[in-house]
């Protein structure tokens, strides 16, 4: 879709948009929505899609739907939550060979987006993307380009020209997982660098990058005044060969870091030094039940909000794993449940902490489910929403 049509589109599916009633929960699905979707497979989604959660039932209802189909399968708001940050999947923008980046207004009472403006990525298939905690900084990976760029929020929530680009470079692992189950023919993304993932560290101080086809979490130093990278020391971690880092997440006490490798199906514990940006592994388990043989690609992983549970999502097993989490921060396997679906592409728990939604991507679907605060453990609600290959949902509070 060219820009002048999005925006007319974009405009025309915001108007009329009602209020929000008392005590509900709004929330959005960001979809495939391209004819060339993720894995070869096409793409069904039509857009952006706004829902409602009943906080009571975790029934999601449609709203309204904002089109596009440039795959704008990452979402991410500022940290004031008055604007959204979406990562077009694609290699079509402006005839670049570069995905796009788009910036919104979100109308909170509402759920109106107002597009504000589209930027480069810097690089092909943009796959995750960030907000630095100053808010003064979109961080985009882009899976495809091997890249990482930083592009600045102007005063409006628009974005600007990229502050810095950096091209992942180095060595690739093995095509052959090191730490795969037994009979796993997961093999992907090791034929150059892949920038799947990029956050920063608590503070602010620190950008971390999972780089799948390197086997490395690079670690670089951020100066918030001219958004710039520079190499930390040491400037990566290896995770084993093959094993492929997708994503990670930061225990809330600051101390902790987990990844989640997508070919290996592991989780990685590392204790983190806030003070240089150091990370030590102490801890490798695997995402799936004990005994377990075959292929399995991970996805996503998310700490409960207490801090008590990690879970982590499985594809092809398609299943949500869930982990006690130690004193020492270590993982215990504590249940797996399905996800009543194919694929599940991420998953998120509502802010409450009592519901979690797995995008089962293949499934065109999104399954809900009861959290038991207590145990972790996850319960089939029986409610199934329809949405047209699922990418990520995030909520509006």
């Amino acid at each position: 879709m060219r820009r002048r049509s999005f925006l007319k589109s974009a405009a025309a599916f915001a108007v009329g948009v009602p209020a929000r009633g008392a005590g509900a929960v709004l929330a959005y699905v960001g979809t495939y929505s391209s004819p060339k979707g993720p894995e070869g497979s096409k793409g069904r989604g039509k857009g952006i899609n706004l829902l409602q959660m009943n906080p009571s039932t975790g029934a999601l209802t449609f709203r309204e739907l904002f089109a596009s189909d440039a795959n704008p399968s990452w979402l991410a708001f500022d940290p004031s939550r008055t604007h959204l940050y979406v990562a077009n999947e694609t290699d079509t923008y402006q005839g670049t060979g570069s995905g796009s980046v788009s910036a919104y207004s979100v109308d909170r009472s509402s759920g109106r987006l107002t597009l504000l403006n589209t930027a480069s990525s810097q690089g092909a298939g943009p796959a995750h993307l960030s907000v630095h905690p100053s808010g003064k900084y979109v961080l985009v990976a882009n899976y495809a380009g091997g890249t990482v760029a930083v592009l600045p929020i102007q005063p409006n929530g628009s974005l600007g020209a990229a502050t810095d680009v950096k091209h992942d470079a180095g060595p690739v692992g093995s095509a052959h997982a090191a730490t795969a189950p037994p009979g796993s023919f997961a093999i992907s993304g090791h034929e150059s660098p892949h920038a799947h993932m990029v956050r920063s560290d608590p503070s602010g101080r620190f950008v971390l990058v999972a780089d799948l086809g390197m086997d490395r979490i690079l670690v670089w130093k951020f100066d918030v005044e001219k958004g710039t990278l520079s190499p930390n020391n040491p400037a990566a971690v290896p995770v084993p060969p093959g094993d492929g880092p997708r994503h990670f997440t930061f225990h809330q006490n600051g101390r902790w870091m987990y990844s989640l490798q997508e070919e290996a199906s592991t989780l990685i514990t590392f204790d983190y030094d806030a003070a240089r940006g150091g990370l030590t592994a102490k801890q490798t388990i695997s995402s799936l039940p004990a005994g377990f043989r075959g292929t399995n690609f991970t996805s996503e992983l998310m700490i409960s909000a207490d801090g008590r549970f990690l879970y982590a999502a499985n594809r092809l097993h398609d299943s949500i794993a869930w982990f006690s989490i130690g004193p020492s921060g270590t993982l215990t396997f504590a249940g797996e449940e399905w996800t009543r679906g194919d694929y599940p592409r991420s998953f998120n728990i509502d802010p409450s902490g009592n519901f979690l939604y797995t995008c089962n991507q293949r499934a065109d679907a999104i399954a809900a489910f009861r959290v038991n605060r207590q145990n972790g453990a996850l319960a089939f609600t029986g409610q199934y929403t329809d949405v047209g290959t699922p990418a990520i949902i995030i909520f509006l509070t």
